[in-house]
């Protein structure tokens, strides 16, 4: 079949007189643009106040928007400045035209687009320039006039006798950087104080602590000043944040109406994780249950016995009663055991253990002695006829074995907030504290799970050289050098050196 080829048609240009595309202007681009600037009245300089304390932008009125350079946030920003202008045309495309950082300018690149003569539409790019002039915004204002002035204090506290969960806590609050609008962190008997010049962070602040522990929290506000012909009033508040009593490892004998709500679940049961949520197991059924916050609080009990009255216990005898259970990526075995307590070989105990598949003839086992404990728990008393284990085991223990390596530094690392320590309790609570933390990295190292969601770092001090051999560190838990992170450190002077050779 034949086809008669097409051809595009073209004009002359009426002003140059080229051959060119038809459009409405019977026009070429380069007339076009001699004769119109689709970017007259547009605004090429502007000035903006920039805070160099916290690196944010004043959005008027009144609002601060905190921005890095060259990032989304910034783009959008210095966009908002032109709205007014844009109304005008149409934009395309925005883009930053790199400059010294240490110029106080910084330059976007746009590209407009607006109908001209006859309906044509013209595309131009052009530059605009915005100036940054400092100028501290309230919240730093306040904070170089008295750097103790706070508006919102959140008081974190746990009733417990040991500060594990603070630890952990600390290692999570460094790690999504829950923290960073706090002026001022201040440690306190059973707790923390975190204190804020603004009431939102401390808003946000109370709301993370909600997502990574089971709490419950009050506020209140007492009248700092009034102003009557303004009519403005000036508050402080407080916010009181309490975690849940219940820790990882706790033993717990549950309240007869929580064990039926949770389908007659032990009624002695252990926590095996901490979260938003409890996590709880039955070490002679392996049922696992979960309680949310608000359950928790609802009926709001205390633990059987705590971390702090494990017994070590030798194994002698292991014999597996059962296959291998997963529940919730934790491996589970059901086995009789015979064991005897380190402190006193008199009495030998034949109980049965979850801990199947990690134990064998010879280890140590850390567990809660039921038979040499005095409880008087209200709830365990409203179980009539419940025979108690003579014992319940927890973990294997490696205390044995760390002995060889006392004193050798980790090859890894935590950061720490910047924390006032609370000097008033003397030298005996700071060895408390020092044994407490040295638990929470040996636990790190024993349990996965736990270090998941935390950043650990290289330790720079730790010489390879130093490494105990095979045989001293055998069957010893360690944290794989896969899962550490490089601890970067850059200078201000580093910066500008690096921004000079760029």
């Amino acid at each position: 079949m034949f086809v008669v080829p097409q051809t595009r048609g073209t004009v002359l240009c009426c002003k140059c007189g080229i051959s060119m595309a038809p459009n409405p202007a019977n026009m070429c681009v380069t007339c076009l643009r001699s004769e119109v600037d689709i970017t007259e009245g547009l605004r090429k300089h502007v000035t903006i106040m920039h805070c160099p304390d916290c690196d944010s932008y004043l959005q008027p009125p009144r609002t601060w928007i905190k921005a890095q350079l060259e990032s989304k946030e910034l783009l959008t920003f210095c966009v908002k400045r032109l709205e007014t202008d844009l109304k005008k045309v149409r934009l395309v495309n925005a883009e930053f035209i790199w400059t010294e950082p240490h110029s106080k300018r910084i330059k976007v690149k746009l590209k407009v687009q607006k109908e001209v003569l006859n309906g044509a539409i013209l595309e131009q790019s052009y530059v605009v320039e915005y100036v940054q002039q400092d100028n501290m915004c309230d919240s730093c204002t306040r904070y170089q006039a008295n750097p103790d002035q706070w508006v919102a204090s959140v008081q974190l506290r746990q009733r417990v006798s040991h500060r594990r969960t603070f630890f952990y806590l600390e290692q999570l609050i460094l790690k999504h950087d829950a923290a960073a609008h706090a002026i001022k962190i201040k440690q306190m008997d059973q707790g923390i104080d975190f204190f804020f010049s603004n009431r939102s962070h401390a808003v946000k602040f109370v709301e993370f602590l909600g997502k990574v522990a089971p709490t419950k929290s009050r506020h209140d506000k007492q009248l700092v000043s009034h102003d009557p012909k303004s009519n403005s009033y000036n508050y402080k508040y407080t916010f009181s944040v309490e975690i849940s009593p219940i820790c990882r490892e706790d033993l717990i004998c549950l309240p007869p109406k929580v064990a039926t709500s949770l389908g007659n679940l032990g009624p002695l049961v252990i926590c095996t994780k901490v979260t938003n949520n409890i996590t709880l197991l039955d070490p002679f059924t392996l049922r696992q249950c979960f309680l949310d916050t608000d359950q928790y609080w609802r009926h709001s009990f205390k633990s059987l016995l705590g971390s702090r009255q494990l017994v070590e216990y030798d194994v002698f005898n292991i014999e597996v009663v059962s296959p291998e259970y997963n529940l919730g990526g934790s491996k589970y075995v059901m086995a009789d055991a015979e064991v005897a307590r380190v402190s006193d070989y008199g009495k030998l105990f034949y109980i049965r253990t979850h801990l199947g598949h990690i134990l064998k003839p010879g280890d140590r086992a850390l567990g809660y002695d039921l038979y040499g404990a005095n409880s008087n728990d209200i709830e365990l008393d409203k179980y009539r006829g419940l025979v108690l284990p003579e014992a319940i085991l927890i973990k294997k223990s490696y205390e044995e074995k760390r002995q060889k390596k006392r004193g050798k530094p980790r090859p890894w690392k935590l950061k720490s907030l910047d924390m006032e320590l609370d000097e008033s309790k003397g030298r005996a609570n700071e060895q408390k504290l020092d044994t407490e933390y040295e638990e929470f990295l040996r636990d790190l190292e024993e349990n996965p799970e736990l270090r998941f969601n935390l950043s650990l770092y290289r330790n720079k001090d730790y010489q390879p050289s130093e490494m105990v051999s095979v045989s001293d560190g055998d069957d010893l838990p360690s944290v794989p050098l896969e899962e550490l992170l490089a601890d970067l450190e850059l200078s201000e002077q580093e910066d500008g050196e690096d921004s000079m050779r760029e």
